[in-house]
């Protein structure tokens, strides 16, 4: 369907640059997903501490790192879209 941002209520036409950004922030996006995933790969051949916080598991911080670049990518998307919805 061509038109489907418009049948969804807040969302607004975009522009050629605007979608070029938008593609290019999902393109980054998807590679920062495979480092994540490589990272994760790593951090879970870690050996537990028995004495160890959480957060001295290289595990802990790549969830975090995970969580903090989704949230990151989202408020780049919302830069570029400007929804007017909450």
């Amino acid at each position: 369907m061509d038109n489907q941002h418009r049948q969804i209520k807040g969302y607004r036409e975009l522009n050629q640059e605007e979608i070029d950004l938008m593609n290019e922030i999902k393109a980054k996006g998807e590679e920062m997903r495979d480092l994540i995933d490589r990272v994760r790969a790593l951090a879970e051949q870690a050996p537990a501490e028995p004495d160890a916080r959480e957060a001295d598991h290289p595990m802990y911080w790549v969830r975090y790192a995970d969580g903090s670049f989704r949230s990151g990518l989202m408020y780049l998307t919302r830069a570029v879209a400007r929804p007017t919805s909450f």
